[in-house]
Protein backbone atom coordinates (compact mmCIF):
# COMPACT_ATOMS: atom_id res chain seq x y z
CA UNK A 1 0.00 0.00 0.00
CA UNK A 2 1.37 3.13 -1.31
CA UNK A 3 1.78 5.57 1.61
CA UNK A 4 0.33 9.88 0.84
CA UNK A 5 3.04 12.73 1.82
CA UNK A 6 -0.25 13.91 3.89
CA UNK A 7 -0.28 10.72 5.77
CA UNK A 8 3.44 10.39 6.47
CA UNK A 9 3.30 14.50 7.93
CA UNK A 10 0.54 13.65 10.03
CA UNK A 11 1.97 10.70 11.26
CA UNK A 12 5.39 12.70 11.66
CA UNK A 13 3.15 15.69 13.59
CA UNK A 14 1.53 12.56 15.88
CA UNK A 15 4.61 11.30 16.66
CA UNK A 16 6.24 14.51 17.71
CA UNK A 17 3.43 15.50 19.49
CA UNK A 18 3.25 12.08 21.31
CA UNK A 19 7.04 12.69 22.29
CA UNK A 20 6.30 16.09 24.05
CA UNK A 21 3.88 15.18 25.81
CA UNK A 22 5.26 12.56 27.41
CA UNK A 23 8.60 14.76 28.18
CA UNK A 24 5.32 16.86 29.67
CA UNK A 25 3.81 14.25 32.04
CA UNK A 26 7.47 12.81 32.87
CA UNK A 27 8.42 16.28 34.19
CA UNK A 28 7.94 16.89 37.64
CA UNK A 29 4.47 18.15 38.63
CA UNK A 30 4.93 21.95 38.76
CA UNK A 31 7.20 22.00 36.16
CA UNK A 32 5.02 20.30 34.03
CA UNK A 33 2.70 23.30 33.52
CA UNK A 34 5.22 25.81 33.74
CA UNK A 35 4.95 26.43 37.31
CA UNK A 36 7.90 27.04 39.96
CA UNK A 37 10.29 23.97 40.80
CA UNK A 38 8.93 21.94 44.16
CA UNK A 39 10.85 22.97 47.33
CA UNK A 40 13.41 20.35 47.89
CA UNK A 41 13.40 19.33 51.57
CA UNK A 42 16.02 20.95 53.81
CA UNK A 43 19.29 18.79 54.25
CA UNK A 44 18.59 18.69 57.89
CA UNK A 45 16.03 20.88 60.26
CA UNK A 46 17.01 22.73 63.28
CA UNK A 47 14.72 22.57 66.79
CA UNK A 48 15.86 23.88 69.74
CA UNK A 49 17.08 22.22 73.15
CA UNK A 50 15.43 23.26 76.20
CA UNK A 51 18.70 23.11 77.88
CA UNK A 52 19.67 26.09 75.90
CA UNK A 53 17.89 28.65 78.31
CA UNK A 54 18.21 26.52 81.22
CA UNK A 55 19.18 29.72 83.25
CA UNK A 56 16.05 31.57 82.07
CA UNK A 57 13.78 28.58 82.96
CA UNK A 58 15.59 27.70 86.32
CA UNK A 59 15.19 31.71 87.49
CA UNK A 60 11.01 31.27 86.59
CA UNK A 61 11.37 34.28 83.97
CA UNK A 62 10.03 31.47 81.43
CA UNK A 63 7.67 28.67 82.28
CA UNK A 64 8.08 25.15 81.00
CA UNK A 65 4.59 25.69 79.47
CA UNK A 66 5.69 28.92 77.86
CA UNK A 67 8.81 27.25 76.08
CA UNK A 68 6.92 26.29 72.38
CA UNK A 69 6.11 29.86 71.86
CA UNK A 70 9.49 31.33 73.23
CA UNK A 71 11.04 28.77 70.32
CA UNK A 72 8.99 29.96 67.45
CA UNK A 73 8.28 33.50 68.57
CA UNK A 74 11.76 34.80 69.61
CA UNK A 75 14.20 31.97 67.43
CA UNK A 76 11.69 30.93 64.90
CA UNK A 77 12.14 27.12 65.57
CA UNK A 78 9.28 25.24 64.93
CA UNK A 79 10.36 22.08 67.05
CA UNK A 80 11.62 21.68 70.38
CA UNK A 81 13.19 18.84 73.06
CA UNK A 82 12.10 19.43 76.41
CA UNK A 83 14.50 18.37 79.07
CA UNK A 84 12.37 16.73 82.92
CA UNK A 85 14.09 18.64 84.99
CA UNK A 86 11.58 21.68 83.91
CA UNK A 87 8.69 20.17 84.48
CA UNK A 88 9.36 16.62 86.45
CA UNK A 89 6.91 16.57 88.66
CA UNK A 90 4.27 16.38 85.79
CA UNK A 91 5.23 13.05 83.94
CA UNK A 92 1.35 11.58 84.88
CA UNK A 93 -0.37 15.24 84.83
CA UNK A 94 -2.61 14.51 81.94
CA UNK A 95 -3.94 17.83 81.94
CA UNK A 96 -0.70 19.53 82.06
CA UNK A 97 0.54 17.53 79.13
CA UNK A 98 -2.46 18.15 77.14
CA UNK A 99 -2.18 22.35 77.60
CA UNK A 100 1.27 21.74 76.79
CA UNK A 101 1.21 19.60 73.61
CA UNK A 102 -2.11 22.28 72.72
CA UNK A 103 -0.04 25.42 73.32
CA UNK A 104 2.85 23.81 70.77
CA UNK A 105 0.15 22.93 68.33
CA UNK A 106 -1.09 26.51 68.62
CA UNK A 107 2.44 27.47 67.46
CA UNK A 108 3.20 24.96 64.77
CA UNK A 109 5.63 23.73 67.24
CA UNK A 110 6.94 19.95 66.87
CA UNK A 111 7.67 18.27 69.83
CA UNK A 112 10.78 16.28 69.23
CA UNK A 113 11.67 14.42 72.77
CA UNK A 114 12.21 14.78 76.29
CA UNK A 115 15.50 14.53 77.57
CA UNK A 116 15.37 12.37 81.19
CA UNK A 117 18.06 12.85 83.68
CA UNK A 118 18.37 12.38 87.42
CA UNK A 119 16.21 8.70 87.45
CA UNK A 120 19.43 6.39 88.28
CA UNK A 121 21.47 4.02 86.23
CA UNK A 122 20.16 2.42 83.25
CA UNK A 123 23.24 0.05 83.72
CA UNK A 124 23.36 -0.06 87.62
CA UNK A 125 25.46 -3.09 88.26
CA UNK A 126 22.99 -3.73 91.33
CA UNK A 127 20.03 -5.42 89.46
CA UNK A 128 17.10 -3.99 91.82
CA UNK A 129 18.58 -0.43 91.43
CA UNK A 130 18.62 -0.84 87.61
CA UNK A 131 15.30 -2.66 87.39
CA UNK A 132 14.16 0.56 89.66
CA UNK A 133 15.73 2.75 87.02
CA UNK A 134 14.17 1.21 83.96
CA UNK A 135 10.65 2.04 86.35
CA UNK A 136 11.77 5.04 86.54
CA UNK A 137 11.82 6.25 82.95
CA UNK A 138 8.14 4.29 82.24
CA UNK A 139 6.03 7.59 83.00
CA UNK A 140 8.59 9.56 80.75
CA UNK A 141 7.99 7.55 77.79
CA UNK A 142 4.09 7.95 78.23
CA UNK A 143 4.74 11.48 78.88
CA UNK A 144 6.42 11.77 75.65
CA UNK A 145 3.90 9.39 74.12
CA UNK A 146 0.94 12.41 75.35
CA UNK A 147 3.20 15.36 73.71
CA UNK A 148 3.72 13.15 70.17
CA UNK A 149 7.55 13.34 70.71
CA UNK A 150 9.38 10.40 69.04
CA UNK A 151 11.48 9.19 71.75
CA UNK A 152 12.58 10.21 75.24
CA UNK A 153 16.98 10.80 75.20
CA UNK A 154 18.20 8.98 78.39
CA UNK A 155 21.94 8.46 79.67
CA UNK A 156 24.04 4.88 79.92
CA UNK A 157 25.55 5.25 83.16
CA UNK A 158 27.37 2.03 84.87
CA UNK A 159 30.20 1.10 86.70
CA UNK A 160 32.75 -2.03 86.56
CA UNK A 161 34.81 -2.77 83.29
CA UNK A 162 34.36 -1.55 79.24
CA UNK A 163 33.03 -4.71 78.78
CA UNK A 164 30.57 -4.86 81.92
CA UNK A 165 29.29 -1.87 81.63
CA UNK A 166 28.46 -2.65 77.88
CA UNK A 167 26.86 -5.95 79.26
CA UNK A 168 24.90 -3.93 81.95
CA UNK A 169 23.91 -0.81 80.01
CA UNK A 170 22.41 -3.25 76.97
CA UNK A 171 20.73 -5.00 79.81
CA UNK A 172 18.94 -1.94 81.26
CA UNK A 173 18.07 -0.12 77.40
CA UNK A 174 17.48 -3.63 76.02
CA UNK A 175 14.11 -3.59 79.05
CA UNK A 176 13.17 -0.08 78.42
CA UNK A 177 12.86 -0.28 75.20
CA UNK A 178 10.62 -3.01 75.60
CA UNK A 179 8.33 -1.03 77.23
CA UNK A 180 8.62 1.91 74.63
CA UNK A 181 8.03 -0.17 71.89
CA UNK A 182 4.67 -1.19 73.61
CA UNK A 183 4.06 2.81 72.67
CA UNK A 184 5.41 3.00 69.55
CA UNK A 185 8.46 4.84 71.16
CA UNK A 186 12.05 5.23 70.89
CA UNK A 187 15.06 5.38 73.37
CA UNK A 188 17.94 6.68 72.67
CA UNK A 189 21.25 7.74 74.19
CA UNK A 190 23.55 10.79 74.39
CA UNK A 191 27.40 10.70 75.04
CA UNK A 192 27.03 12.29 79.02
CA UNK A 193 29.74 11.40 80.32
CA UNK A 194 31.13 7.84 81.69
CA UNK A 195 32.11 5.74 78.94
CA UNK A 196 29.32 6.62 77.03
CA UNK A 197 31.65 9.85 75.72
CA UNK A 198 33.43 7.11 73.94
CA UNK A 199 31.78 6.55 70.84
CA UNK A 200 33.44 2.91 70.66
CA UNK A 201 31.35 1.98 73.82
CA UNK A 202 28.01 3.25 73.02
CA UNK A 203 28.30 1.97 69.24
CA UNK A 204 28.72 -1.51 70.88
CA UNK A 205 25.74 -1.18 73.36
CA UNK A 206 23.70 -0.44 70.59
CA UNK A 207 24.88 -3.28 68.58
CA UNK A 208 24.20 -5.54 72.10
CA UNK A 209 20.32 -4.19 72.70
CA UNK A 210 19.85 -4.50 68.86
CA UNK A 211 16.64 -3.24 68.74
CA UNK A 212 15.05 -1.33 66.04
CA UNK A 213 13.56 1.51 68.99
CA UNK A 214 17.11 1.96 70.38
CA UNK A 215 19.36 4.42 69.02
CA UNK A 216 21.90 7.77 69.91
CA UNK A 217 21.80 11.01 70.66
CA UNK A 218 24.79 12.22 69.08
CA UNK A 219 26.15 15.43 71.04
CA UNK A 220 29.19 17.31 69.52
CA UNK A 221 30.39 18.61 72.65
CA UNK A 222 30.71 15.83 75.15
CA UNK A 223 33.06 13.57 74.19
CA UNK A 224 35.89 14.87 77.03
CA UNK A 225 39.18 13.84 75.34
CA UNK A 226 37.43 11.74 72.98
CA UNK A 227 37.82 12.49 69.21
CA UNK A 228 34.53 14.23 68.88
CA UNK A 229 34.25 13.89 64.66
CA UNK A 230 35.08 10.00 65.30
CA UNK A 231 32.96 9.82 67.99
CA UNK A 232 29.76 10.87 66.11
CA UNK A 233 30.95 9.34 62.95
CA UNK A 234 30.97 5.45 65.20
CA UNK A 235 27.37 6.91 66.81
CA UNK A 236 25.44 8.41 63.34
CA UNK A 237 24.53 4.69 62.00
CA UNK A 238 22.23 4.52 65.55
CA UNK A 239 21.33 8.34 65.68
CA UNK A 240 17.71 9.61 65.88
CA UNK A 241 18.66 12.83 66.64
CA UNK A 242 21.93 15.09 67.17
CA UNK A 243 22.47 17.72 69.51
CA UNK A 244 24.80 20.76 68.38
CA UNK A 245 26.47 21.54 71.48
CA UNK A 246 27.91 24.94 71.30
CA UNK A 247 30.01 27.17 73.82
CA UNK A 248 31.86 29.99 72.31
CA UNK A 249 32.49 32.03 69.09
CA UNK A 250 34.96 33.78 66.59
CA UNK A 251 34.50 36.86 64.86
CA UNK A 252 33.31 34.79 61.93
CA UNK A 253 30.87 33.03 64.04
CA UNK A 254 32.23 29.85 63.64
CA UNK A 255 31.97 27.60 66.90
CA UNK A 256 35.68 27.45 68.51
CA UNK A 257 35.67 24.06 69.36
CA UNK A 258 34.02 22.33 66.89
CA UNK A 259 34.50 22.44 63.08
CA UNK A 260 30.29 22.61 62.42
CA UNK A 261 30.87 22.41 58.53
CA UNK A 262 33.06 19.39 58.99
CA UNK A 263 30.54 17.98 61.28
CA UNK A 264 27.31 18.05 59.64
CA UNK A 265 29.25 16.51 56.69
CA UNK A 266 29.85 13.28 58.84
CA UNK A 267 26.20 13.87 60.04
CA UNK A 268 24.76 13.88 56.51
CA UNK A 269 26.79 11.44 54.97
CA UNK A 270 25.64 9.08 57.07
CA UNK A 271 21.99 9.63 55.50
CA UNK A 272 20.55 11.76 58.41
CA UNK A 273 17.95 14.57 57.34
CA UNK A 274 16.40 14.81 60.67
CA UNK A 275 16.13 17.42 63.77
CA UNK A 276 19.84 18.81 64.68
CA UNK A 277 19.10 20.61 68.10
CA UNK A 278 20.48 23.67 69.08
CA UNK A 279 21.97 23.24 72.52
CA UNK A 280 23.69 26.75 73.70
CA UNK A 281 26.18 26.14 76.82
CA UNK A 282 28.39 29.08 76.69
CA UNK A 283 29.27 31.64 79.24
CA UNK A 284 29.81 34.59 76.61
CA UNK A 285 26.95 35.47 75.41
CA UNK A 286 23.50 35.61 77.10
CA UNK A 287 21.55 32.76 76.13
CA UNK A 288 18.87 34.34 73.32
CA UNK A 289 22.63 35.92 71.69
CA UNK A 290 24.22 32.46 72.06
CA UNK A 291 21.52 30.39 70.77
CA UNK A 292 20.92 32.77 67.45
CA UNK A 293 24.44 32.51 66.86
CA UNK A 294 24.03 28.44 67.16
CA UNK A 295 21.10 28.78 64.36
CA UNK A 296 22.71 31.14 61.97
CA UNK A 297 25.86 29.00 62.06
CA UNK A 298 23.70 26.02 61.39
CA UNK A 299 21.87 27.62 58.40
CA UNK A 300 25.13 28.90 57.16
CA UNK A 301 26.60 25.58 57.44
CA UNK A 302 23.15 24.21 56.15
CA UNK A 303 23.19 26.05 52.90
CA UNK A 304 27.11 25.27 51.94
CA UNK A 305 25.73 21.31 51.87
CA UNK A 306 22.74 22.23 49.52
Amino acid sequence: MTVSAFQQTTRRTFLASSAALAGTWAAPWPEAFGGDPAPRPPVFRISLAQWSLHQTLFSGKLDNLDFPRAAKQQFGIEAVEYVNQFFKDKPQDADYLADLAKRAADEGVTNVLIMCDGLGNLGDPDDKARTQAIEKHYPWVEAAKRLDCHSIRVNAGSKGTFEEQQKLAADGLGRLCEFAAQLDMNVIVENHGGLSSNGDWLAGVMKMVGRPNCGTLPDFGNFHDYDRYRGVEELMPFAKGVSAKSHEFDAEGNEVRTDYLKMMKIVVAAGYHGWVGVEYEGKGLPEAEGIRATIKLLERVRNELV
